[in-house]
C-alpha cells in the first residue's frame, strides 16, 4: 500500500465516475477533491477486514476489489465484485462506530480515493441530494445481497452460474455483431467463490454452456454471451 498522486482526479476527481457525485458542478467536485485522500494497492493487498473500524468511504479510480467472508467450514464466500467508479464503506457515513462485515481485497492493482466521514458529513450538509443518491445504491446492493443468497439456496449450480455470468453482463458486457462481450473481472476460482462451488464444477458448466450455445469462452477472462434469454430462463 502506498500513496499515489491520482493526477487524473486534479482535473476530473475519481469521485466523478460515481454516480453519487455525478451531477455535482465543477466547482462542487473542486471543494470535494481537496479533502480526497489517494492511495494506491496491488493485486492481493488486504483493504480493510472484518471488525475493523469503519469510517472512510473508499471510491475505486483504477483497478477492482472483492468483498468477501469465511465460510464456517474456512471457504472463501465473495459477496460484492467492486470496480473503476463503484465506492464501498457507505454504511460508516451513516453511523459512528461501525466496523466492516467484509474483507476487501484488491483483485487488480489499485488506485483508491477516500473521503473521511467527517469530510462526508460537510459534504452531505452542503448536499443533500447526495444522501438521497447513496440511499438509491444502497437499497440496490441489498437486492443485489439477497438475490445472492437466494441463489446460493438453491443446490443447481447451473443457477448459481447463470446468475452471475447475468450479473457480470450487466455490469461488464458490451454489445457486439457476435453477442454480448463480457470481460471478467475475477478469474475462476474466484468465480467459484463468488458462486459457492468449486473451481471444476465452474469449469464443467461453462463447457455445458458452450456446448448449448449459450455462451463462447474466449480466454479465461473473457466470455461472450449468445443466447442472453437462454441464461435468463435458467433463473427466472
Amino acid at each position: 500500500m502506498g500513496s499515489c498522486n491520482c493526477i487524473n482526479c486534479t482535473h476530473t476527481l475519481c469521485a466523478k465516475k460515481v454516480p453519487i457525485f455525478s451531477f455535482l458542478s465543477d466547482e462542487e467536485l473542486a471543494k470535494i477533491v481537496d479533502m480526497t485522500g489517494h492511495k494506491a494497492y496491488k493485486k492481493g493487498d488486504i483493504l480493510c477486514s472484518e471488525g475493523e473500524k469503519s469510517d472512510t468511504l473508499f471510491i475505486i479510480n483504477e483497478g477492482g476489489v472483492k468483498l468477501s467472508k469465511l465460510t464456517k467450514d474456512g471457504k472463501e464466500q465473495i459477496v460484492h465484485i467492486f470496480t473503476s467508479g463503484d465506492f464501498f464503506g457507505e454504511l460508516s457515513l451513516f453511523s459512528s462506530g461501525q466496523t466492516y462485515n467484509f474483507d476487501v481485497y484488491a483483485i487488480s492493482d489499485l488506485k483508491i480515493c477516500t473521503l473521511t466521514k467527517k469530510d462526508m458529513d460537510k459534504i452531505l450538509i452542503s448536499n443533500p441530494a447526495i444522501a438521497l443518491k447513496l440511499l438509491e445504491v444502497i437499497t440496490k446492493r441489498l437486492t443485489q445481497t439477497e438475490n445472492l443468497a437466494q441463489n446460493l439456496a438453491t443446490k443447481d449450480a447451473e443457477i448459481r452460474i447463470a446468475y452471475i455470468l447475468l450479473e457480470f453482463s450487466e455490469k461488464y458486457g458490451v454489445s457486439t455483431a457476435q453477442g454480448l462481450q463480457v470481460n471478467l473481472p475475477i478469474n475462476r476460482e474466484e468465480m467459484a467463490n463468488y458462486a459457492g462451488v468449486t473451481r471444476e464444477t465452474i469449469s464443467r458448466k461453462l463447457t455445458i454452456f458452450e456446448e448449448l450455445g449459450i455462451i463462447q469462452l474466449k480466454g479465461t477472462r473473457v466470455i461472450l454471451i449468445k443466447e442472453l434469454n437462454m441464461l435468463r430462463s435458467y433463473v427466472e
